[in-house]
């Protein structure tokens, strides 16, 4: 079985308990405009273009496409001929060049997270697999997670919820944990800023809850989009809600959580080298103070919060 990879990142400390191996997966059905991984929003393999490595040789012009064009010394790249075939990747001394998303089995993915292993047990972490979507590749996405768990990995996924709901899941027999984004508790508002409402979103955060997975729900806080301690207090009433729905058909609600996580603009230069528009350019990330006071309002509706 075979799937859409752009990254394996190892000694991974902040997608799940303990140290851990995440996969991301290509392709999302969302699109936040802040997104930290833009690289992983597309399902095709994309090229990135980094300028400042370009020492302009001209070994990229190998491209059959003649996306690339070498004038008065400067390399001009022509992304709009591009088909991300790799040859120029191949070529290109300086590194200038990377493929993003590539084709692995489930014992290719298998093997990276393996060598961890002694981590995962002397650590209590594992495996998660994020994106991108996973349950967007939720074949290929069920296959690993049953893999790891048969070798005894702990096992985890990252998940937007914006998905069928049978794709989502098919993931839960082999998932020890969830964790999903919670942006918005107004469709509108929701719509604004990712592009798609939130209904299919909070139904599948419902079903989820209705379940006996421990899960964790996350808001990235973004400013002008839910900053304020009024949002964050809505998000947060609807998980106590939920925890209590869960408690009362007789699971823990103490498996269910929130966390909050503080936007930042480490993704500028991603944006810049797939050739996107980076449109939270201008926002300023959270202070610490600022996200004490958001801990705060969500805490003060019941539920357990951590930040980070």
């Amino acid at each position: 079985m075979i799937g859409n990879v752009f990254d394996i990142q190892r000694f991974s400390i902040h997608d799940g308990p303990g140290i851990r191996t995440t996969v991301f997966l290509k392709g999302c059905s969302l699109r936040c405009f802040w997104c930290h991984n833009p690289e992983g929003l597309r399902r095709p393999a994309e090229l990135q273009f980094l300028p400042a490595r370009c020492i302009a040789c001209g070994a990229c012009l190998v491209c059959p496409q003649a996306a690339n064009e070498l004038r008065d010394g400067v390399l001009i790249y022509h992304r709009e001929r591009c088909e991300a075939c790799g040859q120029c990747v191949e070529t290109c001394y300086a590194e200038g060049r990377r493929l993003v998303g590539r084709p692995m089995t489930v014992e290719e993915v298998m093997q990276e997270a393996l060598r961890d292993r002694i981590f995962y047990e002397t650590s209590g972490g594992g495996v998660t697999l994020s994106g991108g979507e996973p349950a967007l590749q939720p074949e290929f996405s069920r296959a690993i997670l049953v893999a790891c768990q048969t070798e005894g990995i702990h096992t985890a996924i990252e998940t937007a919820g914006n998905c069928a709901w049978d794709d989502l899941a098919m993931l839960l027999p082999a998932t020890d944990l969830v964790m999903m984004d919670l942006k918005h508790m107004d469709a509108a508002k929701h719509r604004a800023a990712t592009g798609v409402s939130n209904e299919r979103i909070l139904e599948n955060a419902r079903r989820l809850a209705a379940g006996d997975k421990p899960l964790i729900f996350r808001i990235p806080i973004v400013p002008t989009v839910n900053d304020t301690p009024e949002e964050v207090a809505a998000i947060a009433c609807f998980v106590r809600e939920l925890g209590s729905l869960r408690a009362a058909g007789g699971n823990d609600g103490r498996s269910l959580s929130l966390e909050l996580l503080a936007f930042h603009r480490l993704a500028s230069d991603k944006y810049a080298s797939l050739g996107l528009v980076y449109r939270a350019r201008d926002l300023v990330a959270p202070t610490k103070e600022q996200m004490a006071i958001l801990a705060q309002a969500a805490a003060a509706q019941g539920i357990a919060v951590c930040d980070r």
